[in-house]
């Protein structure tokens, strides 16, 4: 189990004039702890990041990456996608730790799962955001997330899915009847040159989810470094509206500075010698 860190430090705060969004940007909003209750008895931890002024017109549910290669709430593009959406697109973001995992917010009790047990994590977030009210949640699942959204998460009360670099690891081909059957929305961003699962090959292994629109990313590799404002765009356009972006690159208001140093020794590069979990066999 990875350590604890520090929480994040915000370094600054500039209202004076216009300044350029960097990665470290934190834009305002209102920003809540959560914890998420799960059936089989465990306490996950999570943020809730709502818009300051206006009600939010969607709702974000991230489901991170692979928590035993690094994968957590603060995975940078959830990071970002919290630090900056509630102020640029009215979207509410909610984050979380699946059982085991740890990031500045705390850990979440229990342990991974290998995709069995966090088919309650799924469930939490998803009774969570309407026991809130949240608005019109889609589910946006990152590597072992995607996997997640693809086996837990059909449910009556999500709009669509977003797929960010979809391994097909765990999930099946059954799981991918599931949604096409449903009719909701599901977008996959594969990178070029990802990892695992490329864009050619995903138009063959996603065949039975009928509705899918696969969108290449020319360049980008499985963590998505320096592609975070295309995802972030391309997200936005799907859960919003095509007219909302681009989003801006520059904020007239206040913006604080995120410390994101602490999580160096969380990437998938840190962990390149652990081995990967298998899928339960039937």
């Amino acid at each position: 189990m990875l350590g604890g860190p520090p929480p994040p430090t915000l370094t600054g705060c500039d209202d004076s004039f216009v300044a350029r969004i960097v990665s470290n940007s934190v834009l305002p909003a209102d920003r809540r702890d959560i914890t998420l209750h799960t059936a089989d008895g465990l306490t996950l931890v999570g943020e809730l990041a709502l818009p300051l002024e206006r009600p939010p017109v969607a709702t974000l549910l991230c489901l991170h990456p692979l928590p035993t290669h690094g994968g957590m709430m603060d995975s940078h593009l959830f990071r970002k996608a919290a630090w900056r959406l509630p102020a640029l697109a009215d979207v509410a973001v909610l984050r979380f730790n699946t059982r085991g995992t740890t990031s500045a917010r705390g850990t979440s009790e229990g342990t991974f799962d290998n995709a069995v047990g966090e088919r309650y994590d799924v469930a939490a977030a998803i009774e969570y955001a309407e026991f809130e009210e949240l608005p019109n949640p889609w589910l946006l699942g990152w590597s072992f997330g995607t996997d997640l959204t693809l086996m837990y998460g059909c449910d009556p009360s999500v709009v669509g899915a977003i797929l960010l670099s979809p391994p097909l690891r765990f999930s099946r081909p059954e799981h991918l009847t599931v949604w096409s059957d449903s009719g909701k929305p599901v977008t996959a961003l594969v990178p070029e040159f990802d990892d695992f699962l490329r864009p050619e090959e995903a138009r063959t292994k996603f065949a039975p989810l009928k509705q899918l629109e696969i969108v290449p990313v020319d360049g980008a590799k499985h963590l998505w470094v320096g592609y975070a404002e295309r995802v972030l765009d391309e997200i936005v356009a799907r859960i919003v509206s095509p007219d909302s972006v681009p989003l801006p690159r520059e904020y007239d208001g206040p913006i604080e500075t995120g410390d994101a140093s602490q999580y160096a020794d969380q990437t998938v590069a840190a962990f390149a010698d652990v081995p990967r979990p298998e899928p339960h066999a039937d």
